[in-house]
């Protein structure tokens, strides 16, 4: 069976399983016998139209609409898993199956982000001048050393690294909503936070003072870009769903993706709450680069290996993949 024969056949029924969970409203006895009859065998055929779908098809966007499909009909059909259990199957098992499920996405957001930075490295190290003016001034402390500390006391070292965390925020959720413009917000986003990040950096280099600026920010700074990354993967879903909707409206595809989506950001939340914590008592701490270092990367290697392990399309009790 080719894609178009696969969602030619499953459409009706998809198109009537979704009916039903609006008519359901959330209290599938509104449906009546033949209603939640109906609804069982539906979500029945949508959960195998989901694992046939994943096998054979992936990386088609019909993977994701029909994920959310029978995760919203699944509560209405067994009505057994409590507010409680679903949180702890979300941050568990859903969350890294939805960051995983878009390898491409993932590495678009990656390579937007740190071609630029890297880029940027260079070009501080090798015009300092011409790159200072893109750096803000609150972060310029780093770029203009005074002494053998970065010019910062041990207050002004926690404010740096506090006005980076802050920043890297307000870019992960600016990177999550400027996909809705059909994915440019989220691209100008990754570009010019690279571009700024790899501005401080290497200027820090130029200066002599590279390592007091690694000790400032690589603790929590790991795990905090790969927030931007995977919540900038999200955007783009966004973005994708309006240029490529495939068998679906524009409409219906930005619905689906933007709940794929919400549910990714809101499942990065805590990870950046962790960041801040590690900046709060970590990175003022004065560890040395080669502690820093080491926290650094054993928050991110804890991370993508959660979305490796984790995020594997993992079988239930009823043998329907979740």
């Amino acid at each position: 069976m080719n894609l178009e024969r696969f969602l030619t056949r499953g459409q009706p029924d998809w198109t009537r399983l979704d009916e039903l969970i609006e008519q359901a409203r959330g209290r599938p006895e509104r449906l009546g016998p033949g209603g939640v009859r109906e609804l069982g065998r539906l979500y029945r055929v949508a959960a195998a139209d989901l694992a046939l779908a994943r096998r054979r098809w992936a990386g088609d966007p019909i993977v994701a609409r029909l994920d959310a499909l029978v995760g919203v009909a699944r509560p209405l059909v067994y009505d057994t898993e409590s507010q409680s259990e679903g949180l702890v199957r979300f941050f568990t098992t859903t969350y890294w199956q939805r960051v995983r499920e878009r390898p491409l996405l993932l590495a678009s957001a990656a390579v937007l982000m740190f071609v630029p930075a890297a880029l940027a490295v260079w070009w501080a190290y090798v015009d300092p001048a011409a790159a200072l003016g893109l750096v803000p001034e609150e972060f310029r402390g780093a770029t203009n050393p005074r002494g053998g500390d970065l010019g910062f006391s041990v207050p002004q070292q926690a404010e740096f690294a506090s006005a980076v965390f802050t920043n890297n925020i307000r870019v992960t959720f600016l990177a999550f909503a400027g996909g809705i413009a059909v994915g440019l917000g989220t691209a100008f986003t990754l570009i010019y936070n690279g571009s700024f990040i790899g501005a401080v950096g290497g200027l820090a280099f130029a200066s002599g003072h590279g390592s007091l600026f690694m000790e400032l920010v690589t603790a929590h700074g790991v795990l905090e870009l790969s927030c931007i990354v995977v919540a900038a993967a999200a955007g783009l879903r966004m973005g994708l769903a309006i240029v490529l909707p495939g068998p679906r409206t524009r409409g219906q595809a930005l619905v689906d993706e933007a709940r794929q989506a919400v549910a990714i950001v809101l499942g990065t939340a805590p990870w950046l709450v962790l960041a801040g914590l590690v900046e709060g008592f970590i990175t003022p701490a004065g560890a040395g680069l080669e502690g820093v270092v080491g926290v650094g990367v054993t928050l991110g290697a804890i991370y993508w290996g959660l979305v490796i392990w984790r995020g594997r399309a993992i079988r239930d009790e009823r043998g329907i993949s979740p």
